[in-house]
């Protein structure tokens, strides 16, 4: 299957190209299917090129664009605690669930439009130039260590701000930052691996998504919807969830391993939903559908 895409868009197309490398087909079908095919191989090449240039990235740039995404991404979880504590005992659980998912979104909102790296999306983004034989892996490996590094640092400085900040501040007391954790925590490790599966698979979507759109409006309308689907459904993911989690474990004085496990159990699940059930599958049906 790589060599399939490469032969059809290396030549035409380059890191720095437009990405109009496969929109000259000599003889495109007929009819409606001809745009999806088309706009389907255009994706990919974008999503290709994108990957291309942040495994080309040095060092220092990815481990601060990765830092910046972890502490960008906290916003989140504070509204989050913040709705809680306004909501209390004002409406009922169904509604602030839903403001509550909402917030949420917040934080993705200004790390993916602000263009920082977050690791959920590089585990669809950067291996698809893996899969088609233009990087190594260990490059992706590289990438994958330095993004996740600045990404933990970030959320562990903000969880830690907001355990204190939140209740000397008066956003929200302890049992709000409990709260707020809890979901995450009240599962085996099989859920909760099955979950960040799944969220790991939303936020592929999201990244595919978003280069399939058109206009900061609607890249905004598609990291909103997904990221408030996540939350809505406390679906775990490993570096806003390093945010809620670390918080609440604080405030409670719970050992460490419990947030330790959550960590490697929602990373790896975020992992897996990511590659298989977005780079692997959304790569092989447009180089299959290709030839």
């Amino acid at each position: 299957m790589a060599t399939a895409f490469n032969r059809r868009s290396t030549e035409r197309s380059t890191v720095s190209a437009p990405s109009d490398g496969l929109d000259a087909d000599p003889e495109p079908a007929d009819g409606e299917d001809a745009g999806v095919a088309t706009a389907s191989t255009d994706i990919l090449a974008r999503q290709i090129r994108s990957g291309l240039n942040e495994l080309e990235r040095p060092a220092d740039g990815l481990l601060l664009s990765g830092l910046s995404a972890g502490l960008d991404i906290g916003f989140g979880p504070l509204f989050m605690a913040t709705v809680l504590a306004l909501t209390a005992g004002v409406y009922d659980e169904a509604t602030r669930t839903l403001l509550v998912s909402n917030a949420y979104a917040l934080g993705f909102v200004f790390v993916v439009l602000g263009r920082s790296e977050l690791f959920t999306e590089h585990t669809t983004l950067a291996v698809l130039p893996v899969l088609d034989r233009r990087a190594s892996l260990s490059s992706l490996l590289r990438l994958w260590g330095l993004v996740y590094a600045g990404n933990l640092v970030g959320a562990t400085i903000f969880a830690v701000a907001m355990w204190w900040l939140a209740p000397a501040y008066g956003i929200a007391d302890a049992g709000v930052l409990v709260e707020l954790a809890r979901p995450l925590l009240d599962h085996g490790a099989f859920a909760t691996f099955m979950g960040a599966l799944l969220a790991g698979w939303l936020m592929g979507l999201l990244s595919w998504l978003v280069a399939a759109a058109d206009g900061t409006l609607a890249r905004l309308a598609v990291v909103w919807l997904i990221a408030a689907a996540i939350g809505l459904a406390h679906l775990p993911h490993s570096i806003a969830g390093t945010v809620e989690v670390l918080a609440g474990v604080l405030v409670a004085h719970v050992e460490p391993f419990v947030f330790l496990r959550f960590l490697a159990v929602s990373t790896l699940g975020n992992a897996v939903g990511g590659v298989v059930f977005v780079a692997l599958l959304k790569y092989g049906h447009v180089v299959r559908g290709g030839e």
